[in-house]
């Protein structure tokens, strides 16, 4: 009897331990505990096993898109968080460029079911598509980097992020949130693109790690400090911590991050390290709106005074005592003019948010706007000619312009399905990036699915850049390099303690 209990505490003991660290494969072990043809399939798929961490997927089925899908499947029933990694490459031509092999997670089995994969296609591209309802249609992210490289696919929650590794930096395609609750499939998945053929993808260091059921309500906030290529498209991660940081500021010698993080102001390299707390001697209550003056010698911060309203300081880049500008709040900052000689910001007064401005060392503040609604969010073009401002003046919040004696305003990006948020003008004064919610959200809130976009200053078409979990905090302040090439934000995640 005490030998049986023994043996049932160690079963216990090996299943928890299975779904905390990664299930490698070793000789012909068998990973996934099931496998079948999911759809519409011609040709039966099949997996096999080889003694040097390797498995091959072999696959047909006319694709992975659209209301139903058709490929080979090798899976296991899952529950949780979960983080799948694996390298990959495809044996032989092909006859497809769009036949696909990667991970997949499921809700179900039917050939329309809600789904989420990471997948490289047969030309080289890598995207996450899925599908958010049953029987609806498939959408897609792609990543900007393609061919053979390591996937990192992670189920944190109703959120599915897709990380490609490339020479030992980390490169986020996207993250999407997609609803799939109880027991759900996780596996690796082959579809030839034509139901005639079939396609065999080598799958190496194969990694399933199911980090267990995480309450909602018990999850914390991650962080991760971004930058983004304009020319490429690649984002990088920077910084990434269990721990919630806002808004970087990129300073002018381009060496070094200054973000917020619990009231206070923090230095980080752009390589990434350890963040280094800034001296602000009283002001230990800092939000969001900060920044730097255009020679680089000053910091300006909005700081919550003892009222609890929110003030504008400034105090030296290296830290120091800082120096009231405002005497009225609430106030916060967001725009420093090209001369250095003047401040933009959004205040309250007598129950209405508008814009205002202030001269840099203090004195009567100016009155841009006076539209009824909240207009907020103000940053100087780098010529000194506008100011640019979102405004919900219409019921909808876009980006307006106006010059900087709050004249001519006019309305910047198009009505379209999207609230738009925070411009910010590149140095060379080519681009403007701000963040977009659904129309439909009020406010700039925390914590929603949101898209970074950016405009000509000329006008004309807007291009969604970055797709990711975020909003405040995002980019709430200027962020671009000084060469104009990049630009720094952070995305958030809800994961597990």
């Amino acid at each position: 009897m005490k030998k049986e209990i023994c043996f049932r505490l160690l079963a216990v003991l090996l299943t928890l331990t299975s779904q905390i660290f990664p299930l490698n494969i070793t000789g012909n072990q068998k990973m996934f505990d099931e496998q079948k043809d999911i759809g519409k399939v011609k040709l039966a798929g099949s997996t096999k096993y080889t003694d040097n961490n390797t498995i091959e997927v072999t696959g047909s089925g006319e694709n992975i898109w659209g209301k139903e899908d058709a490929f080979f499947y090798a899976y296991n029933k899952v529950e949780g968080d979960l983080s799948l990694a694996m390298e990959y490459k495809w044996i032989g031509k092909g006859k497809h460029e769009h036949r696909k092999a990667g991970w997949m997670i499921r809700a179900g089995l039917e050939p329309d079911d809600i789904y989420v994969d990471a997948v490289v296609h047969g030309d080289g591209l890598i995207s996450m598509q899925y599908r958010k309802e049953k029987g609806g249609d498939t959408y897609e992210v792609r990543s900007k980097i393609n061919g053979q490289y390591k996937l990192v696919l992670e189920r944190t929650g109703d959120q599915f992020t897709l990380y490609v590794l490339k020479d030992g930096k980390t490169h986020p395609a996207g993250t999407i949130s997609i609803p799939m609750a109880g027991q759900i499939y996780a596996g690796l998945a082959v579809t030839s693109h034509d139901s005639t053929t079939k396609e065999t993808a080598t799958f190496t260091n194969v990694e399933m790690n199911n980090l267990g059921f995480v309450e909602e309500s018990k999850r914390v906030v991650e962080s991760t400090l971004e930058t983004f290529d304009i020319e490429t498209g690649v984002r990088t991660i920077i910084r990434q911590a269990k721990e919630h940081f806002e808004a970087p500021n990129w300073s002018r010698d381009g060496n070094t991050f200054i973000y917020n993080c619990g009231g206070k102001i923090y230095y980080l390299p752009v390589e990434g390290g350890t963040p280094k707390q800034m001296n602000t001697e009283f002001a230990v209550k800092c939000n969001n709106d900060h920044g730097i003056s255009p020679d680089g010698s000053q910091f300006v911060i909005s700081h919550h005074a003892e009222d609890g309203k929110s003030l504008i300081y400034t105090l030296p880049i290296k830290g120091g005592k800082p120096k009231l500008v405002t005497k009225n709040g609430p106030s916060y900052w967001h725009g420093w003019s090209p001369d250095g000689k003047t401040f933009a910001y959004c205040a309250e007064r007598n129950g209405n948010y508008d814009v205002y401005s202030i001269p840099v060392e203090g004195g009567d503040e100016t009155r841009l706007t006076t539209a009824e609604g909240l207009d907020d969010g103000p940053d100087y073009s780098p010529d000194g000619k506008y100011i640019y401002f979102n405004s919900v003046r219409t019921k909808q919040m876009k980006i307006w312009r106006m010059k900087v004696d709050g004249s001519e305003q006019i309305q910047f990006t198009p009505t379209d399905d999207y609230g738009d948020w925070f411009a910010h003008p590149s140095p060379d004064n080519k681009w403007i990036v701000f963040v977009s919610y659904d129309k439909n959200v009020e406010g700039h809130p925390a914590n929603k699915n949101v898209v970074l976009r950016m405009i000509s200053t000329a006008g004309g078409e807007v291009k969604t850049v970055a797709t990711l979990f975020g909003g405040q905090g995002t980019i709430n302040v200027p962020s671009w390099s000084p060469d104009s090439k990049h630009f720094a934000f952070v995305s958030y995640r809800l994961v597990k303690p």
